[in-house]
């Protein structure tokens, strides 16, 4: 007989989930899961799959957890993906790892590709297991949930609706100071800014530079939240893309590492370094068509490290520059006139006042006016080359859709030794009868 209540109990149940999931969700996330784990156990997968999808990820994934495996199993094939990575998401890495491995492979597959984002983009810096809350819970029960999850939050608690769309959030220290029977909604501020799982590193960098976050919500094309960019996130993509960068400027490659393999970093590095070759080639080539001169001048070859040394420290300023506000969105492609003007107009102000005080050294060195007149005009044109190449290389590889970073220090090594090369050594030629 004892059986008798239990099963109009779940017939109730069952009735009730299937007419009102939405309250039925509201209703389970206020309840101890110790007392609801039962009675949710004995329904079919069929009936608590529509509550599942409108309970709070967080709560969720607890209740999973205590699930006997196959239900739990059964209840996550039952979703569609993107729900179930979003529950999933909020579980232990052992744990969802485990469940994962129980499922059917091809569904396992489907999960795992949505937890898997490309490196540097909001996808992969994001943390997927925030909490997320809902306007009509107090504080007092936000403040609990908190504590139950080990205070594993973003500086802001994100609001969402029904569909686990965002919808806005409360600051945590308006949180904390408030009394416990306030009501989120009362608290809640809007959403500033948002970005997609595929928006890269510069795009966040950008969001969070512009509008000052604390926190940056993380929500797909229909606005259901997914996670959230905090400050330490971005830092840590930020040293290791810079990192990354440094390395692609000069030919190696993003995956290599201190420890690598031996024979790994050689196929990674010798392409490169076979490109620099024919680019040393090159200005080598520039040189031995003066060759003449500098038999004759032999002084030339002394300063001739001079003019190349100089431009290539103004050509990676400027090729610097250019990058970063490539990266921090603070210009784009369509301003690439404007940047290589102003560099243009930096390189021969700099260019000036380098060959001038080039110059002083260059005549109590040789005693020559002519020397002086051929550094001194060297000096400008190698600059103001190395201005306009250093906005031009990251722009152009841009635009063609590639990385600006990659091996363009390269490239603009081999720029700045050929103008240097043949400014310096062309107008020696042109003046030869004055040194």
């Amino acid at each position: 007989m004892a059986s008798d209540p239990i099963h109009a109990a779940d017939v109730l149940n069952r009735r009730f989930f299937t007419d009102y999931p939405l309250d039925a969700a509201r209703k389970i996330e206020e309840l101890a899961p110790a007392g609801i784990v039962p009675v949710l156990s004995r329904q079919p997968v069929q009936i608590l799959a529509p509550v599942w999808r409108r309970l709070l990820p967080a709560t969720a994934a607890s209740l999973l957890a205590k699930f006997p495996a196959e239900l739990a199993d059964r209840l996550v094939a039952e979703l569609q993906p993107s729900e179930a990575a979003r529950i999933l998401a909020q579980m232990p890495d052992d744990d969802r790892q485990a469940l994962l491995a129980r499922l059917d492979p091809a569904i396992s597959a489907d999960l795992e590709t949505i937890f898997s984002y490309p490196p540097g983009t909001a996808g992969r810096m994001m943390n997927p297991a925030i909490v997320t809350f809902r306007r009509e819970m107090t504080v007092g029960q936000a403040l609990r949930r908190l504590r139950e999850r080990g205070m594993l939050t973003a500086r802001s608690l994100f609001l969402v609706d029904e569909d686990h769309r965002l919808v806005g959030k409360v600051s945590l220290q308006e949180v904390v100071l408030a009394t416990t029977d306030t009501v989120l909604g009362s608290l809640e501020r809007p959403i500033t800014k948002v970005v997609r799982p595929v928006a890269p590193l510069e795009e966040v960098s950008a969001a969070f530079e512009t509008y000052r976050l604390l926190d940056l919500p993380v929500v797909d094309l229909e606005g259901v939240f997914l996670g959230a960019v905090t400050h330490e996130d971005l830092a840590q993509s930020v040293q290791e893309d810079a990192t990354a960068d440094i390395q692609t400027m000069v030919g190696a490659s993003k995956e290599e590492r201190a420890l690598s393999n031996p024979l790994f970093t050689v196929r990674r590095r010798m392409p490169w370094l076979q490109i620099n070759l024919l680019t040393a080639f090159l200005a080598a080539a520039v040189v031995g068509v003066f060759e003449q001169t500098i038999a004759q001048v032999t002084a030339l070859a002394v300063l001739l490290p001079v003019v190349a040394e100089q431009s290539g420290n103004a050509g990676a300023q400027a090729l610097a520059v250019t990058m970063r506000g490539l990266a921090l969105r603070e210009i784009t492609v369509r301003q690439g006139m404007r940047v290589m003007r102003k560099d243009v107009i930096v390189g021969f102000v700099n260019g000036l006042g380098i060959a001038l005080t080039c110059g002083i050294g260059v005549y109590v060195w040789s005693q020559s006016a002519g020397m002086v007149a051929v550094i001194c005009v060297s000096m400008v044109l190698a600059m103001v080359a190395a201005g306009f190449a250093g906005a031009l290389i990251p722009i152009v590889l841009t635009r063609l859709g590639q990385d600006p970073a990659t091996s363009s220090s390269i490239i603009l090594t081999t720029v700045t030794d050929v103008a240097g090369f043949f400014s310096f050594l062309g107008i020696a030629t042109v003046m030869m009868s004055f040194l």
